[in-house]
């Protein structure tokens, strides 16, 4: 009985989709030394993801209940099949906020001084489409906190490193969203739910993604020459760029069939390769200073 409510509560919360920010989180962590920080630094950062990641998803599927249950692409998720109560995820919500409470309390004083205002923002980002077209944008700089947490983790400080790759993040994950965000297109118009397609059409908003893709490339590209990143990380960097052009081209406003792929393969290999590539970069700087 236990296992399976476990099961449902992974299902619930999308649990594999974690490949779009953890990989980041563990970029900003390797970068805020530029070394290795040590096990225990790793496992309270991975734990504090996991609390955060749960909270804001477990705090989605129960504030926009209604809604999912009346999108035929998300009529049948936990919620609106009665597979979760509202109690239960409440519950959930409850455990996640403790957990990440927790882990922040085990990094340093600034981590936890600030677990409670990104904890109210991983929250609120979920009522933002009621009255603001920009929440795509709320959604990308709610990723954003991935890199940027990890790397106060790490520090105890804010860096203007610690922006940039933070500010990379948000207009990378902003900008699928709002791929993601033209599938509804029709029923958000129907329902007075607001996105950038709502507001501006679905051509106009895959025009806005590109840009913003480019400004993400641009401040990436930007990351690597500020730290002397060298070589590996420009392989990953180009990498990361040919699958963005790949990503945008693959999606068409009169063709939105291959938005799935789009945003969760496409992704999902450019966080991952770029997690890589900066291990690799940083090994190499390490051992061949020149590099």
């Amino acid at each position: 009985m236990l296992s399976s409510k476990l099961t449902l509560y992974c299902s619930s919360i999308r649990i594999w989709e974690s490949l779009f920010a953890l990989p980041f989180a563990y970029m900003g962590m390797l970068l805020a030394r530029e070394a290795w920080p040590g096990w225990g630094i790793l496992v309270w950062i991975t734990v504090a993801m996991f609390g955060a990641r749960t909270l804001a998803m477990s705090a989605n599927r129960l504030i926009n209940a209604k809604e999912d249950s009346l999108n035929p692409r998300t009529k049948n998720r936990h919620m609106p099949l009665g597979l979760l109560k509202p109690a239960e995820v409440l519950g959930m919500m409850a455990l996640a906020l403790g957990i990440f409470v927790l882990a922040a309390s085990q990094l340093n004083t600034l981590t936890l001084i600030l677990a409670p205002v990104t904890a109210i923002y991983i929250v609120f980002y979920s009522f933002a489409k009621y009255f603001t077209w920009a929440c795509n944008f709320m959604l990308g700089s709610a990723l954003a906190i991935a890199p940027a947490g990890a790397w106060i983790g790490v520090t105890g400080s804010i860096e203007w490193e610690t922006v940039l790759l933070a500010f990379a993040v948000s207009m990378w994950a902003g900008g699928f969203d709002i791929i993601y965000a033209c599938t509804d297109y029709d029923f958000d118009k129907s329902n007075g739910i607001n996105s950038v397609p709502a507001k501006f059409g679905i051509t106009t908003a895959l025009r806005i993604v590109r840009v913003m893709h480019i400004i993400s490339a641009t401040s990436l590209l930007a990351l690597g020459l500020s730290m002397g990143l060298g070589y590996f990380y420009y392989a990953g960097w180009v990498i990361a760029v040919v699958l963005l052009i790949y990503e945008n081209k693959m999606v068409k406003a009169d063709d939105l069939s291959k938005v799935g792929v789009a945003f969760f393969r496409i992704n999902s290999y450019i966080s991952v390769q770029l997690l890589a590539f900066t291990i690799l970069a940083l090994i190499s700087k390490n051992i061949w200073p020149t590099l």
